[in-house]
C-alpha cells in the first residue's frame, strides 16, 4: 500500500520529490524570509516541492543557557509572514498538548520532535487539528515500532501522517543512519530523511551539540537512492553563528547544487 501525506499543497509519498528546509530555529524575520525565498526559487527551478521550516522553540537543547528562540507568538508571526509572503506551506514544532490548536492557525504542519514521538496527548493533540503530523522517529526507536505513534494519530481521524529517519543512537554523543528504516516504515507512512540533524552529534561538545556537516550531503543522496519520500535540511545564510546546531545546518549557498543531485538520484532510483 502506498501512503501520501498532504502538507498544504504538497503532497508526500506520490512520486515527487519534496524538500522541507529553513533555519534550525526562526532567529528573526528576514532570516526567515530570506532563507525561504531562496528556497523557494531553488525548488521552484528544480520542480520539486517546498515547505518551509523553523522552530519558535527549541525545548530540548543540551542547556538551560542555550538559546531557545523566540517564543510562540513573535516565532508563529515570522512563519506567518513567510506563508503568506511566498505562498510556501509551513512547518514547525509543538512541544506541548496545548501548543496544537494556535500552531494550526498558522502552520500547515505539526512536527513531533524525536524525543517526543511516544507521547500520546501530544500526537493525538496534533492530529485533532486536522493539519499534517511528521512524527520524527526517536533515537531510540526500531523502525517497526513507530507503528504505535502513526496508529495514535490515525486512531483520532487523521491520515495525514508521515515519518522522519534521523539516525540512532550508537554509543555516546553519536547517531548513525540504518537505511533499511526508511523502506521498513515506508509500509507505516511516508518517510522523510533528516540529513542535518543525522550527522548531529548530540551533547557532543559539552555544552552544546556537535555535528559533522560535510557528511550531511552525502547522507541526503544515500536516502535518495534507497526511496525516501522527501528530504529535510535545516540551512543557514552563516552556520557558524547560528544560534542553534551551528556544527550541523548546511550554508544556503550550498542548498542548490545539494538538491539538484538529490533529485538526479531520486528521478534514477523510481526509473529502475
Amino acid at each position: 500500500m502506498t501512503h501520501t501525506c498532504r502538507i498544504g499543497p504538497v503532497e508526500i509519498g506520490a512520486g515527487d520529490l519534496v524538500v522541507i528546509a529553513g533555519p534550525c530555529v526562526a532567529e528573526d524575520e528576514s532570516l526567515c524570509l530570506t532563507v525561504a525565498e531562496t528556497l523557494a526559487d531553488v525548488c521552484g527551478r528544480l520542480g520539486v516541492g517546498y515547505v518551509f521550516k523553523a522552530s519558535f522553540d527549541k525545548a530540548n537543547r543540551t542547556s538551560a543557557a542555550s538559546y531557545r528562540g523566540p517564543g510562540v507568538e513573535e516565532g508563529l508571526a515570522y512563519l506567518r509572514k513567510v506563508r503568506d509572503t511566498l505562498s510556501v506551506p509551513v512547518l514547525t514544532d509543538i512541544h506541548t498538548a496545548d501548543q496544537a490548536q494556535p500552531v494550526a492557525e498558522v502552520a500547515d504542519c505539526l512536527q513531533i520532535p524525536a524525543f517526543l514521538c511516544r507521547q500520546t496527548d501530544l500526537l493525538v493533540a496534533a492530529a485533532k487539528t486536522g493539519k499534517g503530523v511528521n512524527i520524527k522517529k526517536g533515537q531510540f526507536m526500531a523502525p517497526w515500532d513507530m507503528a504505535g505513534a502513526v496508529e495514535k494519530v490515525r486512531s483520532a481521524g487523521n491520515d495525514n501522517v508521515m515519518l522522519t529517519e534521523r539516525g540512532t543512537s550508537f554509543g555516546y554523543n553519536r547517531l548513525v543512519t540504518d537505511f533499511r528504516a526508511i523502506p521498513q516504515m515506508q509500509s507505516l507512512a511516508p518517510v522523510i530523511f533528516d540529513a542535518t540533524h543525522s550527522i548531529q552529534e548530540p551533547s557532543g561538545l559539552g555544552g552544546s551539540s556537535g555535528g559533522q556537516r560535510h557528511f550531511a550531503p552525502l547522507l541526503a543522496k544515500a536516502a535518495m537512492a534507497v526511496g525516501a519520500d522527501a528530504l529535510f535540511i535545516e540551512t543557514h545564510v552563516d552556520p557558524d553563528h547560528a544560534k542553534s546546531d551551528p556544527a550541523c545546518q548546511l550554508p544556503l549557498d550550498q542548498i542548490a547544487d545539494v538538491l539538484a543531485e538529490c533529485k538526479r538520484i531520486f528521478q534514477a532510483a523510481r526509473e529502475q
